[in-house]
């Protein structure tokens, strides 16, 4: 298995999948297969093929060409990773739209689509970015069910300079992690699945002890009947379901009383449940309370910009195209849009396994890996009759689920020069395609193989959507001064949709989180080592030391997890400070737990909130 070098990098051979088999390949790791170098050649497998062999770009655009002019757009679907660039995921939107394809979708299906739903539910769609500086003028931040010392290095910085300048920080999260306890003022254990039952509880004291804005409660929506859930609710239920008792809830909350300006800030710890939306709502509920949901200094952050996932839909590639970009894509290019229901991510998955999908494109990622339930995402995958994979190194997803026909083209990786051919950037496979699939001379997607052309497009259709490369980064979160409704009738409390709040009280069972590690980006892993968690390897199982006790073991002893979707086994116990009857190990390996069971509103499968037991190996 030979490795072509150039400039200290690794370049896959040619001869990769003549010289090692598909079963082998199958067997190595995701850091073994991403260290096997990057791919330089289209690869193909045919139906009947036992592995996949090299074909020149001219071929592969062919083959690609035919299939999706005879497959049905009704029955196809898109798929665009978070490290997709603004203009390809342009591109590919305009593309699938052009075919009469609405099932277009990112990553962000199964990350944060409940922060978006939850934000637009109670305060309207008026989100507006502001610069990473805005928050220095809080005196306040939560950081709930995020670990951004870990994966979030801008934010971790902004941390920094908060409790450099003598502020607060407050992390709510199941598992204490040690470079974000260093920051805190007070850092928060609920049980896995117990968010809202803890923000309900905070809502509950500032109530009870007539500590709310009274002006801006009075002039929002469903006051009345949010104020008669929580008074239904007892301190025993909160203080059981949250895993916190009511002392400390009393604490927290006479710190963000005693705060002017507050910022919530979350992540997929809150969003990966049953019950996501219900727990984004119960944050921003709490901070209706206390008028804490714009203005300078304070407001609602979820933390979703580690890649370029938040900015994906700008560009009209979600399930729900913007109106904006609906007739702009009408009136510039004369596109018919079907009006038939867009499915997200999951839906597509499920209707995949149902053999109702003709062909997939999957740009970048690694879907297979990142879809809950492993036999059903293999068997949805291996149920499609074409997939064509666009990706820069070999992953999960070129090697599971693809019995049917399957054809991978490499990309030239961002900010990087060619090296052993001239490899075309994502931008340009999709114009290619397109222009193959596509017999119309007045839209012409090579004209967008151009940086500045494809540029230039976006600007002429989406004028409000800035294209100074050089600009600062900035984050979602809300702004007092760009709202016009600084009473609040436009703002809405929510009572939640699903009240049975999971905690385990049965010998052996566990409410398990999946989590990320220092060594990992999404489902890309660079290093099996955790030197945040002081772990060498990624195959543990972290548990409290009550826990370990109760179940007769010590730290190191082997397991094996279960549940009735799967079974991952010889983990090894790590005791950890985490919530006794919660239990954390890594993903995408833990997805071999994960349910399709979904929350309903957002379709975000419950990643971080699955019951297991655990049994010695």
């Amino acid at each position: 298995m030979d490795m072509t070098s150039k400039n200290n990098r690794k370049y896959i051979a040619p001869d990769l999948f003549e010289t090692v088999r598909l079963s082998e390949l199958k067997k190595m790791s995701a850091k073994e297969l991403f260290e096997l170098g990057e791919i330089q050649y289209p690869l193909y497998k045919s139906s009947t093929d036992e592995t996949y062999s090299v074909i020149n770009y001219k071929r592969a655009m062919e083959i690609i060409a035919k299939k999706i002019q005879s497959a049905d757009p009704t029955k196809s679907f898109f798929y665009a990773s978070g490290r997709s660039s603004n203009e390809a995921a342009f591109m590919l939107d305009l593309f699938a739209r052009a075919i009469g394809c609405n099932h277009v979708n990112t990553c962000s299906n199964y990350c944060h689509e409940a922060s978006g739903i939850a934000l637009n539910a109670s305060l309207g769609p008026d989100n507006k970015p502001i610069p990473y500086d805005a928050l220095l003028n809080s005196d306040l931040i939560f950081v709930i069910g995020a670990n951004p010392t870990s994966n979030h290095p801008k934010f971790a910085e902004i941390l920094q300079h908060h409790k450099k300048n003598g502020n607060n920080i407050i992390a709510i999260n199941p598992s204490i992690e040690p470079e974000l306890n260093k920051l805190t003022s007070h850092y928060c254990q609920p049980n896995i699945g117990g968010d809202v039952a803890l923000f309900s509880g905070f809502s509950k004291y500032l109530i009870e002890s007539d500590q709310v804005d009274l002006y801006k409660v009075k002039n929002t929506t469903g006051y009345k009947k949010y104020k008669d859930f929580i008074g239904s609710l007892s301190w025993e239920l909160i203080e059981m379901r949250s895993g916190v008792d009511r002392k400390e809830i009393n604490d927290i909350c006479d710190q963000y009383l005693s705060s002017k300006r507050t910022v919530f800030s979350w992540g997929m710890g809150l969003t990966h449940h049953a019950n996501g939306t219900d727990n984004v709502e119960s944050i921003i509920n709490l901070a209706i309370l206390r008028n804490m949901t714009r203005g300078k200094g304070k407001g609602l952050l979820p933390l979703r910009w580690h890649d370029n996932a938040p900015q994906l839909p700008f560009m009209g590639f979600d399930t729900t195209t913007k109106k904006r970009i609906f007739e702009s894509f009408v009136n510039t290019y004369d596109i018919e849009f079907s009006n038939y229901k867009s499915n997200g991510t999951l839906s597509c998955m499920q209707a995949a396994h149902h053999e109702a999908i003709d062909f997939a494109f999957l740009l970048g990622g690694n879907l297979f890996s990142v879809n809950p339930d492993r036999d059903f995402s293999e068997k949805a995958l291996d149920r499609i009759p074409f997939k064509v994979m666009v990706n820069s190194t070999i992953n999960e997803t070129n090697l599971f689920g693809i019995d049917n026909e399957n054809l991978i083209l490499p990309s030239r990786v961002h900010d990087k020069e060619t090296s052993l051919q001239v490899l075309k950037t994502e931008v340009e496979i999709i114009a290619d395609i397109a222009t193959k699939t596509i017999d119309r001379k007045d839209l012409t997607f090579n004209h967008f193989s151009k940086d500045m052309d494809i540029m230039s497009s976006i600007k002429q259709l989406l004028p409000n959507f800035g294209t100074n490369e050089n600009a600062k980064p900035t984050v979602k979160i809300t702004d007092e001064s760009n709202h016009s409704d600084a009473g609040g009738q436009h703002y809405k409390f929510t009572i939640p949709s699903q009240t049975k709040w999971s905690t385990k009280f049965e010998t052996n069972s566990f409410n398990l989180s999946s989590v990320r590690s220092r060594g990992q980006f999404n489902t890309m892993i660079y290093d099996e080592a955790d030197v945040f968690r002081n772990q060498t390897s990624r195959n543990v199982l972290y548990i409290s030391a009550e826990d370990i006790e109760k179940l007769g073991l010590s730290d190191g002893s082997i397991v094996d997890v279960k549940n009735d979707t799967g079974s991952l086994e010889a983990l090894r116990l790590a005791e950890y400070d985490i919530k006794p009857g919660n239990v954390m190990t890594y993903m995408p390996e833990a997805n071999i737990l994960i349910p399709q069971s979904n929350d309903l509103r957002s379709k975000t499968p419950s990643f971080k909130s699955v019951s297991v037991t655990i049994i010695n190996h």
